[in-house]
């Protein structure tokens, strides 16, 4: 519990990001991807992916959506671009083999890519808050703000019920101590944080909230299980110490790399269907 407590206080400043939005989330998106990036590189040891595609692909995504004139354009490209610059990579055929080129494959998409829908989220889907007449803030009226809650409620939620009452193992190959009502139990955290916050912040938006509470608290949970593949196949227990009793940045975040998504095309499906988010 203790080492649970510290974790939470050393997410304090992400929730500080959300908070201001903007510009703010933006620069602290790109950090924590660059970041997370280094752990996700530094898990393979000798046979590391291509750090330099990472740092590449990362600038010029960001720069790009920075750019007002090419913003709405800059994703396809990005990706093309990117996959070149994959396959750019393995042309030392005597440096990395094919295993580090799919390993750098991964790293764009799985990190970079999923985690810039924070800023997408936060860029579609918010009522900015006037501080003054050029600068606004995220507020409390942010779509960002369930992504996190899905994603930790539904983590804190699952690790609480499967204390309690777990007993059949919901994929014991890949995460042992899981179970089949302790992924119920963080569903039904999700619904209930997403809703609460629905209900008090974003009362026009609740039955969105009450949709993403119950999508996103099934796909945070394979963001979590996915992230456990991956390390497992690997032959490491965490990304990194980082966070104590918690490992790395990414151990934190990988539930959040299939929310944030979940929520933004949630939102946009919603849109187009129906008007408005």
């Amino acid at each position: 519990m203790k080492t649970r407590a510290k974790s939470a206080l050393l997410m304090a400043p992400i929730l500080i990001l959300v908070f201001l939005g903007g510009y703010f989330l933006i620069a602290g998106v790109f950090v924590l991807t660059l970041y997370a990036l280094k752990e996700f590189a530094d898990a393979f040891g000798d046979k590391k992916p291509a750090s330099w595609v990472f740092w590449a692909s990362t600038i010029l995504l960001y720069a790009g959506y920075l750019m007002p004139q090419i913003r709405s354009y800059i994703i396809l490209p990005w990706i093309f671009i990117s996959i070149v610059m994959c396959f750019l990579s393995m042309f030392s055929v005597e440096k990395r083999d094919l295993t580090q080129g799919l390993a750098t494959f991964l790293g764009v998409f799985y990190i970079i890519f999923l985690a810039f829908h924070l800023v997408l989220v936060d860029e579609s889907f918010r009522v900015p808050l006037a501080v003054t007449e050029h600068f606004t803030l995220s507020g409390l009226q942010t779509y960002v703000w369930v992504v996190v809650l899905s994603a930790f409620g539904t983590d804190m939620f699952a690790y609480f019920t499967g204390m309690a009452i777990g007993s059949r193992k919901l994929c014991p190959k890949i995460s042992p101590k899981k179970t089949v009502e302790g992924a119920i139990g963080g569903v039904l955290g999700s619904v209930l944080l997403c809703g609460l916050f629905g209900f008090f912040f974003l009362p026009l938006g609740f039955a969105n909230c009450i949709v993403i509470g119950i999508v996103g608290g099934v796909t945070s949970q394979l963001g979590d299980l996915s992230a456990s593949v991956m390390k497992r196949k690997i032959g490491i227990k965490d990304w990194s110490s980082l966070i104590p009793g918690h490992g790395g940045l990414l151990d934190r975040l990988d539930s959040i790399l299939f929310t944030a998504p979940t929520v933004f095309y949630i939102l946009m499906l919603k849109a187009v269907l129906f008007g408005g988010a």
